[in-house]
């Protein structure tokens, strides 16, 4: 199964987001500001709602609560973003009830949170699309172009000067200086870091050539926690190169990153297009959602550097009243409103209505065991 193209709906919009929990959002507003989620099914008498996950959530994670807490009387979001693989840990473990995470669960972890679900089904949800930007801090260079094995070597340390040819080669108006390049890296296990070594690996497998994981394959220049921990340190230093969710690059420069003859500029239309074009991950059962991304895609207008942030929830749960607060929340984030408040919020790309309907179908079996 392919996703269908992203973009195409409108949607009651969130002016601004409530902080977050713990680490919270970099955009937190007056919650009086904010739209509540006139579409919301909540749960009666209300509850408090527990997950934890991948930072680059969080900034449409502060929309999301603002909107379904504002509907729903007495409900509260607690959500801490620590990361994906915190995240996933912390989900496996119990102590949340549902995970954000930039990479679906793979084999090992799905059995374990099965045996986390008592032995139910685990299912991974997009609902969050979103750009990885390539960010710098440059002084008088806001964008650059930047093929897929140049973006490689940067990273694997093996091009360390701004005016290397490789870089000035394809960027013959920038004033490159000969200052040194500061690659900047996620300090923790992260699934944007999966997302990012996984293009690597794909575009310029030459360039470079390590094992894809979440956790950074070789000794840092600079490392930071989380995507506000990225960027800070991006925003602190001069020559300093990182990547991050798009949704967190500010002021900072950006790469447009090299496709088959062209240049694409990140944006959400065409991260949307890379995502359109990718098909199911291969074994999924009916219930389980998440996608193989084509990386190496040369289709004009295309940006290929894309993480789908999924929701990971339990198919039962054994407390009734969890399961009801899990569905509730999940369907608003699925919901059109809900895509649309993420878009507006944070720059992502809202799924289809094809695809959501397809990922409702799963929301609505969300029980608790008998």
């Amino acid at each position: 199964m392919k996703l269908p193209k992203y973009g195409q709906f409108a949607g009651l919009a969130i002016v601004g987001a409530l902080a977050l929990t713990a680490c919270g959002s970099d955009q937190a507003v007056d919650p009086e500001e904010s739209a509540v989620a006139a579409d919301a099914e909540c749960v009666e008498g209300g509850g408090t709602l527990s997950g934890a996950g991948a930072s680059s959530q969080e900034n449409a994670m502060a929309a999301w609560k603002a909107a379904w807490e504002g509907a729903c009387e007495g409900t509260t979001l607690e959500y801490d973003s620590v990361g994906s693989g915190s995240g996933r840990s912390q989900f496996i473990d119990g102590a949340v009830a549902f995970a954000g995470s930039d990479a679906a669960l793979d084999e090992e972890e799905t059995a374990q949170a099965t045996e986390r679900c008592a032995g139910a089904e685990v299912v991974n949800l997009p609902g969050y699309v979103a750009p990885i930007a390539v960010a710098f801090n440059l002084e008088g260079v806001d964008t650059l172009n930047l093929r897929p094995e140049v973006i490689a070597g940067i990273f694997n340390q093996e091009i360390t000067t701004w005016d290397d040819e490789a870089i000035a080669a394809d960027n013959p108006d920038a004033d490159l200086p000969s200052t040194d390049i500061v690659p900047v890296n996620r300090s923790d296990e992260s699934g944007t870091t999966e997302n990012f070594a996984a293009y690597l690996a794909a575009a310029a497998p030459e360039d470079w050539p390590h094992e894809v994981s979440g956790d950074w394959p070789i000794d840092p220049v600079e490392a930071a926690q989380g995507s506000s921990g990225v960027v800070n340190a991006l925003q602190g230093g001069e020559g300093t190169i990182g990547y991050v969710d798009a949704s967190h690059v500010g002021e900072l420069g950006t790469a447009a990153v090299g496709v088959g003859d062209d240049f694409v500029e990140y944006s959400p239309e065409a991260a949307a297009s890379i995502v359109d074009a990718s098909p199911a991950r291969e074994g999924n059962t009916e219930n389980d959602h998440a996608i193989e991304l084509d990386y190496t895609t040369d289709e004009a207008g295309v940006y290929p550097i894309v993480l789908v942030s999924y929701e990971v929830a339990c198919m039962e749960y054994e407390d009734q009243a969890e399961a009801d607060l899990v569905r509730s929340f999940l369907s608003y984030v699925n919901s059109e409103e809900g895509q649309q408040a993420a878009a507006d919020e944070a720059g992502s790309a809202p799924l289809s209505q094809e695809t959501r309907d397809a990922i409702q179908g799963t929301i609505d079996q969300i029980t608790a065991a008998a």
